[in-house]
């Protein structure tokens, strides 16, 4: 009893204890499954045996990082272009001269182009049977042997996000929020309402790379678009292969990868916006592409252990939004458009591509990549092209070693050139032009072409589909009105995605040998010196040996006779080419050769002959519009005159004569200035210049030899006080109301101090007065005002209208008014408000604005915007010659940039003594010729070009 009693007190004791233990087990037990169950549900506590439940994703995603971007393989198979509209009819363009961008530009088919789908369907010469199951839907063109390129490819635009006309806000092109911006894009910029779209199509340009600006180190990612406008009417639906980002951040990484593109810009632009240095905007390069470096490694880490398939502690797949763009550079998958001028610049992002591994696709502007070949080859992956304006530079210090000979000695160095406009900055619509130019100047016929073309097309990723005339590529394609190369080369339709984008295109009747490659000059040592001189080659030309030269195969002479340029001699074949003699400058004797020879018979020693080979002699051009000859760099400050005081928006200086003083832009010359003897160079040999302005007052302008090297020459001004200049804008900082009746009491009120007496004198019509207006509506003022004037004084006042983007509105009523105009752009362009209603000329209106105006009886000349730009005089007044269609004659031609001009402004028209110019190849309005000499009877003497 007591041994039981015993047991039982035992199993009362020990039962509690054994349930606890037991309770205490399976809670842990418990416990340690759902933590476990729990915690393998976590990627990062994950075995190697359990991936997360997203691991086909990540994976995905990792496998993505190791591809290319670039057409896949089955987009070569496509039957129908992904930007095909519906109901688009089929296009044959039947024989037709097809530059196909082939063997290097060097591939031409005569034949036949039939267009469906957004595709080009088939290439040479097609059978009925090809064609007949279209039937009656097939819009058939016969291009009667025209040329047919591609659709023109520009690499670096801003059309769009500065938008034109320009207004207040509506500009999207660079952001000042921070020197390093790899996550903008101009995409999210982009204004569908440009005026430029149907302009610059009109110039061939069927699509565009429009990039951030230059303010920013990195300025954002940029984006293709094509330029013809879209049912949906949204920058979206005009973007060429767009990368999946546009929608998605972090796109399905199963998608085809497609390219991107980033803007970067090094030297002067980033470091004046934000106060900096090339040092700091280097380090800000490295900081940032070591950023995206990091995340880069992190990525492929990870990557390699996901793929490994060691999940455990794995984490989250690392990335940022704001630096996915720039991860992706460091991955080769952008192509990085540089803005980059000098060697020095050239050189910081070679060494950055190779710090980072980064390829890039383009150099821009590179003004002296012509200089370091062999550096642009160092950069990282495949060669940068260089992306080149052809003659414009010397804007800035960056450009002043620019030359016209860039993309010849970057080509005989084997790397790849394009050119392109910067739109606005150059009108895009012209971009050709470019191409035409840097074929004047020695840069093969097949080069020049495929650098607006193929070429381009491949350096912004999308040569698989644009850029070429072969079959399954996109049907982006121009029929011209003369030869690609050919000045003034316009087209007669554009296809973009086979529709055709001209209604109605006007085309000007030009010769049969328009449609030949155009013959150029050789510069035989031009090139060479410009390399050998760092791109600042010796300009001033150096004087005949002798006091006698002899000009020999002249074909024709033009001179000045009675205010006018008549042809005193032409040649009807080499057999009676004339000669020309000159002592000391003055021609002694022109004509046939046996009527000269007597005239040239002295001893050889004593003769200079130069052999024009079938060239001319002609009135030299005069420049104007442009502060020629008052700036050598137009933005460094210390090389130029600067602008005068504005008594409308600050008080003159009592030393100056206050609110009554008036500048002569004289006594501000600056000579020798490289612009001056480049223009001197191709025959453009007197400048007229008003001073430097910014506002409603201008002063007195100036006429003057682009030749002489400092004011004391002989002849260095030809006449010192030429016109009275005022301006009349609305972009000035007081009213337009306010200017003209500033401008009402200088003319009508009483007269006093300086400014008082030479109004006196424009109001007596002793000189003229020249007002730089565009509005139609300021010029329709400023003609009352002039017929108010000469009410009260029952004189003619003489008015020059310059600039005059919309004064072909008031072509009758400036030829009735003794208005005259000097067009300035010749070419007008909608840059602002006031110039919106422009002429546009061929192919959109059948008629320019210079042939408006001519065909109304205004007196016409032309200007020059830029600096730079006098050296272009010759083309712009040959483009003037053959826009007309043979409606003016070469004299005419010559005049608008000659006489007129000096008419106009209030020159001296130098019947006597005036420069002369001998071209050699042809006569100064054709582009087979090249200026070798200047006869200058003022200063005596002939100088020789070289």
């Amino acid at each position: 009893m007591e041994k039981n009693s015993t047991l039982l007190l035992q199993g009362h004791i020990r039962r509690p204890m054994y349930q606890l233990w037991v309770l205490v087990s399976f809670s842990l037990f418990a416990t340690l499954f759902i933590a476990f169950r729990t915690f393998a549900n976590i990627p990062h506590l994950t075995t190697k045996h359990h991936p997360p439940y997203h691991a086909s994703s990540i994976l995905s995603r990792c496998k993505s990082l190791k591809l290319q971007a670039g057409p896949q393989e089955e987009f070569f198979k496509r039957s129908e272009s992904d930007r095909f509209v519906p109901n688009t009819k089929p296009v044959l363009i039947k024989r037709a001269k097809i530059w196909t961008g082939r063997k290097n530009g060097t591939r031409v088919v005569h034949g036949d182009i039939l267009l469906d789908k957004g595709l080009i369907k088939s290439i040479g010469h097609l059978r009925l049977g090809d064609v007949e199951s279209y039937g009656d839907k097939l819009l058939v063109i016969d291009a009667k042997d025209a040329w047919v390129t591609p659709g023109i490819v520009d690499v670096h635009s801003h059309l769009g996000d500065a938008p034109s006309p320009g207004l207040d806000g509506a500009e999207d092109v660079d952001s000042l929020k921070g020197t390093i911006q790899p996550w903008l894009r101009s995409l999210d910029g982009l204004n569908s309402h440009d005026e430029s779209y149907l302009l610059s199509v009109a110039g061939g340009v069927t699509t565009s790379l429009i990039l951030p600006g230059s303010a920013n180190a990195i300025g954002g990612q940029a984006f293709v678009v094509k330029l013809r406008q879209t049912s949906e009417r949204s920058p979206s639906s005009m973007l060429l292969e767009p990368p999946y980002h546009i929608n998605n951040s972090f796109p399905n990484p199963n998608l085809p990868l497609r390219w991107r593109h980033m803007k970067h810009a090094c030297g002067e632009n980033p470091s004046s916006v934000y106060k900096d240095t090339r040092m700091d905007t280097n380090w800000a390069f490295r900081e940032a592409y070591k950023k995206a470096s990091q995340i880069k490694e992190r990525q492929d880490e990870y990557c390699a252990r996901a793929l490994a398939g060691k999940w455990q502690g794995l984490g989250e797949f690392p990335d940022e939004l704001q630096w996915e763009a720039l991860v992706d550079v460091v991955r080769g998958r952008v192509k990085v458009n540089a803005h980059c001028y000098e060697a020095v610049d050239l050189d910081n992002l070679v060494r950055l591509s190779n710090e980072f591994k980064f390829p890039i696709a383009a150099f821009h502007h590179a003004s002296e990549a012509y200089l370091v070949p062999e550096l642009i080859k160092q950069a990282y992956g495949k060669n940068p092209a260089i992306a080149l304006f052809a003659t414009a530079g010397r804007y800035k210090r960056e450009a002043y070693r620019s030359s016209e000979f860039a993309p010849r000695v970057l080509a005989q160095h084997g790397l790849k050139v394009v050119m392109k406009s910067d739109h606005p900055l150059q009108n895009s619509r012209y971009l050709l032009y470019e191409a035409q130019q840097a074929h004047y100047y020695g840069f093969p016929e097949n080069l020049a072409i495929a650098s607006v073309t193929s070429n381009s097309a491949e350096v912004m990723g999308m040569g698989h589909r644009i850029g070429y005339i072969k079959e399954g590529w996109d049907a982006d394609l121009v029929i011209w009105d003369s030869h690609p190369l050919a000045l003034g080369a316009t087209p007669s339709q554009v296809f973009i995605d086979g529709i055709p984008q001209l209604d109605s295109p006007h085309v000007v009747k030009k010769p049969a040998s328009y449609q030949r490659s155009p013959r150029v000059p050789k510069f035989r040592h031009e090139a060479d010196e410009a390399v050998r001189y760092e791109g600042l080659p010796p300009l001033i030309p150096r004087n005949s040996a002798t006091k006698t030269a002899v000009f020999t195969n002249v074909k024709a002479i033009f001179k000045r006779r009675s205010g006018v340029v008549q042809q005193v001699f032409s040649a009807q074949d080499a057999s009676t080419f004339g000669t020309v003699v000159v002592q000391n400058g003055t021609v002694v004797c022109s004509g046939v050769h046996s009527t000269c020879s007597e005239s040239a018979a002295y001893e050889e020693s004593d003769i200079t002959t130069i052999d024009l080979e079938g060239g001319s002699i002609a009135p030299g051009l005069v420049s104007f519009g442009s502060p020629l000859g008052l700036q050598h760099i137009d933005q460094e400050p210390s090389t130029t005159d600067g602008d005068v005081f504005d008594p409308l928006s600050r008080p003159v200086p009592k030393i100056l004569g206050g609110d009554t003083a008036i500048i002569r832009a004289a006594d501000g010359l600056l000579y020798g200035s490289r612009d001056a003897l480049l223009a001197y160079r191709v025959g453009v040999t007197k400048g007229i210049t008003a001073p430097s302005h910014s506002g409603f007052y201008v002063g007195l302008g100036v006429s003057f030899s682009l030749g002489a090297v400092h004011k004391l020459e002989e002849g260095a001004i030809s006449k010192e006080v030429t016109a009275v200049h005022t301006s009349v804008r609305h972009l000035s900082k007081s009213s337009v109301s306010t200017q003209i009746g500033a401008l009402r009491r200088l003319l009508l009120g009483p007269s006093k101090g300086s400014v008082g007496n030479w109004f006196q004198r424009v109001k007596e019509g002793e000189i003229p007065l020249v007002i730089e207006a565009h509005s139609a509506d300021i010029i329709a003022t400023l003609i009352i005002l002039k017929q108010e004037v000469e009410v009260e004084t029952r004189k003619i006042m003489k008015m020059t209208i310059t600039g005059g983007a919309e004064a072909h509105l008031l072509a009758r009523e400036l030829a009735e008014a003794g208005v005259g105009v000097i067009l300035n752009p010749v070419r007008p362009f909608p840059y602002v408000w006031e110039d919106r209603r422009i002429l546009p000329g061929p192919p959109l209106t059948k008629d320019s604005a210079i042939m408006k105006l001519i065909l109304h009886g205004v007196t016409v000349g032309i200007g020059c915007e830029e600096i730079w730009q006098s050296r272009n005089l010759p083309f712009d007044v040959a483009w003037v010659a053959i826009e007309a269609g043979g409606r003016i004659s070469k004299e005419e031609a010559i005049a608008i940039g000659s006489t007129n001009v000096e008419k106009l402004l209030g020159a001296e028209v130098e019947d006597e003594s005036g420069d002369l110019v001998a071209t050699q190849g042809g006569d100064l309005l054709e582009t087979s010729s090249k200026v070798v000499a200047v006869i200058s009877p003022v200063r005596q003497v002939v100088h020789i070009i070289e």
